[in-house]
């Protein structure tokens, strides 16, 4: 299977919004289905749980895959996807989340917060990154503290083996910080910025680095 893993360095980090950005892009030279294999803070209507960020992901993709195909995992609860499992009664383990992930196009699954966030029955994120092998996309917001959130999820993807493909920092705001270079220089690793209000050198990059 081919594909990139999308992990953040921490919450609110604009995750799903740059995973759609490169879906997006990738589009461009191949067929890409998503991933989101469990979400939790659903909303429930009805007797539905809608999803947010897998249903975004749906959004851009362009593969016809169904929402359930997406994400079968939902959950109301605003936790873990461990601990809302185990809240709904439900045992979801890492084969489960392994096996949802399956696709026969390039996929792109994002996971549910940091690498070492909990995620199924006695598993981590980057449990289910070491699984699918795939290349790591670390996302990061551009914000004082941003380097020492990279370096550190850095850190546990090399712990795990895990190929780290890049960091894109993500900025929320125009700054003078020199995040990229330090990140760049400590990691030793590909790092791309995304500006929302100057997206062009962020597709570029994104392009080479991807053959797109």
């Amino acid at each position: 299977m081919k594909g990139l893993f999308i992990s953040g360095s921490g919450t609110d980090v604009g995750k799903t919004f740059i995973a759609q950005k490169l879906i997006c892009l990738l589009s461009e030279s191949r067929q890409v289905g998503v991933r989101k294999p469990v979400e939790s803070a659903c909303q429930l209507l009805g007797d539905q749980l809608i999803t947010k960020d897998a249903q975004a992901l749906l959004d851009v993709s362009n593969v016809n895959d169904t929402i359930d195909v997406v994400c079968p995992y939902k959950f109301a609860q605003c936790s873990s996807g461990e601990s809302a499992s185990i809240d709904s009664k439900t045992v979801l383990t890492l084969e489960d989340l392994f096996n949802a992930c399956q696709s026969e196009n390039y996929v792109v699954v994002e996971g549910a917060g940091g690498l070492l966030s909990p995620l199924a029955q006695n598993s981590l994120n980057v449990d289910l990154a070491v699984a699918l092998n795939l290349p790591l996309v670390i996302v990061v917001k551009d914000e004082l503290g941003g380097v020492n959130q990279a370096l550190l999820t850095i850190k546990v993807a090399r712990q795990y083996q895990l190929k780290i493909a890049c960091v894109i920092l993500n900025q929320f705001e125009d700054n003078a910080l020199e995040n990229a270079s330090a990140i760049r220089r400590y990691g030793a690793c590909e790092v791309v910025v995304y500006n929302q209000n100057s997206s062009v050198l962020f597709e570029q990059k994104i392009r080479q680095l991807f053959n797109v």
